[in-house]
């Protein structure tokens, strides 16, 4: 919360796209109480490392306590992404911010303080919305589904449809 401001300088963070045995990825509605872009939706968990706090156990800790869930065969996606943007209320976001691929084990138990609404998507149909209506998700989730191939959602992780 005290890194988040009009002036935000630039701080390390993650982004993680977690996927079914359905080859799916979870999208997540943020709640409209967070800070920055209550309400938008996103991909499945993001999140800032502790100080020392590698970067897997961060994305495993933020798993836990956004979703209520474990996190499994954690990988990297875009391991040099960086971001900035400006949300309505003039929060400025500048991020370091690795891009991850992981599975979802145990069923979904939402913090409504982080987490609205949650909804599982083929890769295809996320490339499609940041694509036709990039308006509708955050504009990190945006960036990452343009940089990423959406098919190593799936084979990064072994799952790849048969």
């Amino acid at each position: 919360m005290a890194v988040h401001t009009h002036e935000t300088p630039l701080h390390l963070a993650f982004s993680c796209y977690l996927m079914n045995a359905e080859d799916q990825t979870l999208l997540t509605r943020r709640a409209l109480t967070k800070r920055t872009w209550p309400g938008v939706w996103t991909n499945s968990c993001c999140g800032h490392p502790k100080p020392g706090e590698p970067m897997e156990a961060a994305i495993a800790r933020r798993v836990r306590e956004e979703l209520g869930a474990t996190a499994t065969m954690i990988r990297p996606l875009l391991p040099d992404f960086r971001y900035e943007a400006i949300d309505a209320s003039g929060i400025r976001e500048n991020e370091v911010c690795p891009v991850f691929v992981a599975t979802l084990e145990g069923a979904l138990t939402p913090d409504p303080g982080e987490v609205m609404e949650t909804r599982w998507v083929d890769p295809e149909v996320l490339g499609d919305v940041a694509g036709r209506a990039p308006w509708m998700l955050s504009p990190w989730c945006v960036d990452q589904v343009t940089q990423m191939d959406l098919a190593q959602l799936t084979s990064e992780l072994g799952l790849a449809r048969s």
